[in-house]
């Protein structure tokens, strides 16, 4: 994508943003009668000076007079043009960057687990916000002064070669070398203003990612270090910013040669052609005012190319996103429903490996039946996570095929999955929010009363009773102000809420008080009860109340049944991992 031209990024970014050619030739319309009104008052000077001061009856108040009131009404209905042209292209601009905003998102929503892993966050949410914010910037100032730059560059154009098509010669040509300098470094701010972008994308990735580990920075004692890190990342968007301003600063210098040419040529030339007679004083003097205004829209552009430029890099970066294909794609219409009732799960000789690793799962081929409890073991990256995330259809195998009741997962609509099959990830993820509104994520419907009740039938009304605002408690940024424990409690009465016939959890006790493993462990029998229930077990005790335990070992289901059958097993993986466990809880 880096190596696509600018006009080229132009007409991708335009046709993906299709509001900003909406009413596009009636805005260019009110440019170029604005630029009318501009142009009105060198010809009314040229008037004035031939006709009412060196007329050949001598001067002529009322005749000036004349040329005055009809000039300030053309520039009085131009203004308003003028005006009316802002005030669209502000409207159209936000309307269409609005809409890329949320495509940018939602495509980078779509995109699997695997990319937005390999990605900086930072980087992504850059992109969303930053680069569109600079796209914004320039079509709304820019983008204004380009648009009558443009009107007013082929309207004095015009009235110049009505004028003298010979000193209309001697512009155009003493303009030839700035036009050839300014695109020779076209390319050049193109690639300068990318790397700004990147950098840009950078440090806001560092910053976030120092602001949300500010515990572990401080806990470490690596304030330090981490921030030599973002000097770093400040000090490269510093030069890159630099080194395009200097570029920036060479392009511009060029169009200031190019008007002092062009001026001194005119009066020379125009001089010249006045001794000859063909040219007047009023001619020359109006014509040396419509220079003026064609130099004005050749500075305006040289001084905008930095930003048109920053704003292209800009565009490159979310048409780098929007070219990503999603790797785990909704087949949408082409998809079908779940069917109802409980849902049985089945492997068919899956395999998985991660971009440029080792494999993580081999020919796992297996059958889990509805309305069971299944607990998934095994050792520290052994394939566990991994499995959750192929059972949700957050990423697909590499080979083989995951079914649920029979039907493909690739071939299920997201409606039906998501509504179907919910997932409560280990770190028991809450938004910025009141406990009843991330609650209302999956049940968007749901009461306070009814909110209440699901806590009661889940044990923990006494719990919810005891927080300070109830279920108006403000959780905090990723649930920081509740925790560990009190967040996995909000986020298993938000999957009980959303009612699936499919659950998987990923474990995370851990970190948990005695009490709160109490509550944690009774919600989750009430909540698993009746449903198909896959937890990736990380306590084994959690293997002890499933109907069949699933042991992974370096990929591959090594063993499989009820949790007394697999202490008795000879050579027994799972035996070894509940002696360690039981060893560590001492």
């Amino acid at each position: 994508m880096s190596d696509v031209g600018t006009l080229s990024t132009l007409r991708r970014g335009l046709a993906l943003s299709p509001e900003l050619r909406t009413g596009l030739a009636g805005t260019i319309a009110l440019a170029v009668l604005q630029m009318a009104g501009r142009v009105s008052v060198p010809v009314a000077v040229q008037q004035c000076i031939d006709h009412g001061i060196n007329g050949p009856s001598g001067p002529d108040t009322r005749l000036v007079l004349g040329y005055v009131t009809i000039t300030l009404m053309v520039l009085a209905v131009s203004t308003f043009c003028g005006f009316l042209m802002t005030r669209r292209l502000f409207t159209v601009s936000e309307t269409a960057l609005g809409g890329l905003r949320s495509r940018t998102f939602r495509h980078i929503h779509d995109l699997s687990m695997l990319h937005q892993q390999s990605e900086r966050r930072g980087s992504m949410v850059s992109r969303v916000t930053g680069d569109v914010d600079q796209i914004s910037v320039f079509l709304q100032t820019g983008g204004v002064q380009l648009m009558l730059a443009s009107g007013q560059l082929i309207v004095s154009s015009v009235v110049m070669f009505a004028y003298s098509w010979q000193l209309t010669l001697v512009v155009l040509l003493a303009f030839g070398p700035a036009v050839a300098v300014i695109r020779l470094f076209q390319k050049r701010l193109a690639s300068v203003y990318r790397t700004v972008r990147e950098r840009s994308g950078v440090l806001l990735g560092t910053v976030a990612e120092s602001v949300v580990g500010a515990t572990v920075i401080r806990s470490f004692g690596v304030a330090g270090r981490t921030e030599k890190r973002i000097d770093t990342a400040v000090d490269d968007l510093r030069t890159a910013q630099q080194r395009a301003m200097r570029t920036s600063v060479t392009s511009f210098s060029s169009g200031e040669i190019g008007a002092g040419l062009a001026l001194s040529g005119v009066v020379v030339v125009g001089t010249l052609l006045g001794v000859d007679g063909d040219m007047t004083v009023g001619r020359l003097t109006a014509f040396l005012f419509l220079v003026t205004l064609f130099i004005q829209p050749v500075q305006i552009a040289t001084e905008q190319l930095n930003e048109a430029q920053n704003a292209v890099a800009g565009w490159r970066r979310i048409l780098d996103v929007l070219d990503v294909d999603p790797d785990v794609a909704d087949p949408d219409d082409e998809g079908v429903e779940l069917p109802a009732g409980p849902l049985s799960v089945r492997f068919q000789d899956v395999s998985f490996r991660y971009p440029g690793g080792p494999i993580v799962l081999s020919g796992v081929d297996l059958e889990l039946g509805a309305r069971r409890k299944y607990a998934v073991v095994g050792e520290t990256g052994s394939g566990k996570t991994t499995f959750a995330k192929l059972l949700t259809r957050l990423m697909d195998p590499a080979e083989g095929t995951v079914l649920l009741a029979g039907v493909p997962l690739t071939a299920v609509r997201f409606s039906s999955l998501r509504s179907r099959v919910v997932m409560v990830p280990q770190d028991g993820f809450l938004f910025d929010a009141t406990i009843a509104e991330n609650i209302r994520f999956a049940e968007p419907a749901l009461t306070d009363g009814e909110l209440r009740e699901a806590f009661t039938e889940l044990g923990l009304g006494d719990w919810l009773a005891g927080l300070p605002a109830g279920l108006d408690t403000p959780v905090g940024e990723r649930g920081e102000a509740l925790s560990v424990g009190e967040r996995q409690l909000v986020a298993l009465v938000r999957a009980y809420v959303a009612d699936p016939d499919l659950l998987v959890l990923d474990e995370a006790t851990s970190a948990v008080d005695p009490a709160t493993e109490v509550r944690l462990q009774h919600a989750l029998d009430l909540v698993t009860r009746g449903r198909t229930t896959v937890a990736i077990a990380h306590r084994l005790s959690t293997a002890q109340a499933a109907d069949e335990v699933i042991v992974v070992d370096a990929g591959r289901v090594v063993q499989r049944g009820p949790h007394s059958v697999l202490l008795t097993e000879e050579d027994s993986i799972y035996a070894k991992l509940y002696a360690s466990w039981l060893e560590q809880t001492r």
